[in-house]
């Protein structure tokens, strides 16, 4: 699989900079122009959350509450919203053996459920499933039919390949129209069928903006113990970009932890500033802090300031 060159920073300056001053309720119609966003070497932007010390949500804080620094050193916040700006999600969702019958039913009803209905009309998403190979069921879309005939024909079959699954999403997310990215893995099983290995995704997360979150479906009763889920490894996914993974028991749990995962997308913060070292190949730490009794942001960790390499065909 090749995955097509692409700058590591956010999407382009101008589009950010309208959104931090759009009226909410502008951001919450369906936006009906599809234009892929394209990379500026002038920003990177962050999709943050904030929480309190009881894990709540944080919302409407000021640019002023932000601090932002690259490789130890703070950076000046050029760009800032604290309104909820319009998400593109890309869904993963593990159709290996070990989803047959009634968890592919929960599945299919939870994501039905997520999009529609916790998600908002402005946002976007494509479904993607995998097992002993990725496989896109749909392109970028808000059409309700096309993802319920999609899921319609899905069948369990096969081994996991986790790690595939998201290099093979990723330039999907590319060409996404909203200034914001996420994935969403679902998975049940440990990954035993992919040719890419952990580090090649993490490295690969590293040049791009999209965020990741997993919910990993722990069943010990159902599955042997070398082929149960590993939120460990899926955890390495998503931390570094700024999600986090969910670790649920069964798929009656999969409500409670999409809903969550709802509920940040519509309290994150997008925030942007102008890298001191342009395009230079190497990687830079990012650190995001927030003023605030007990308050602590969530955001990537680091970027990689390079074109996106090719990976194998």
């Amino acid at each position: 699989m090749r995955l097509p060159g692409s700058l590591v920073f956010a999407p382009a300056i101008g589009i950010l900079a309208m959104l931090a001053t759009v009226a909410p309720a502008a951001q919450d119609q369906p936006a009906r122009e599809k234009r892929p966003f394209k990379s500026s070497v002038e920003l990177v932007s962050l999709s943050a959350t904030v929480l309190d010390s009881e894990g709540h949500f944080v919302k409407g804080l000021p640019r002023e509450a932000f601090e932002i620094f690259e490789d130890g050193k703070p950076q000046p916040i050029t760009q800032f919203s604290n309104e909820r700006v319009p998400v593109s999600v890309g869904v993963l969702l593990d159709i290996s053996d070990s989803m047959y019958g009634q968890r592919i039913k929960d599945a299919r009803a939870t994501l039905e459920h997520f999009l529609f209905d916790l998600l908002s009309s402005s946002d976007e998403y494509f479904l993607l499933t995998f097992n002993h190979e990725p496989h896109i069921l749909t392109e970028w879309t808000s059409e309700r039919e096309v993802v319920e005939t999609a899921l319609s024909g899905i069948r369990p079959t096969g081994a996991t390949a986790i790690y595939d699954a998201v290099l093979k999403a990723l330039p999907v997310a590319e060409r996404r129209s909203r200034p914001r990215a996420a994935l969403l893995i679902i998975s049940d099983g440990a990954d035993t069928a992919s040719d890419a290995t952990l580090r090649e995704v993490r490295s690969t997360l590293l040049r791009s903006d999209i965020f990741a979150y997993a919910i990993a479906i722990d069943s010990p009763s159902r599955q042997p113990i070398n082929t149960r889920v590993s939120p460990e490894a899926l955890t390495e996914i998503t931390n570094p970009s700024g999600g986090h993974t969910e670790l649920i028991h069964n798929t009656e749990e999969l409500n409670a932890a999409t809903a969550h995962i709802a509920e940040e997308l519509s309290s994150q913060y997008l925030i942007g500033y102008s890298p001191p070292r342009g395009a230079d190949g190497q990687y830079h730490s990012i650190h995001l802090t927030v003023s605030g009794a007990g308050y602590r942001a969530r955001a990537r960790n680091g970027y990689v300031a390079a074109p996106l390499p090719s990976t194998r065909e």
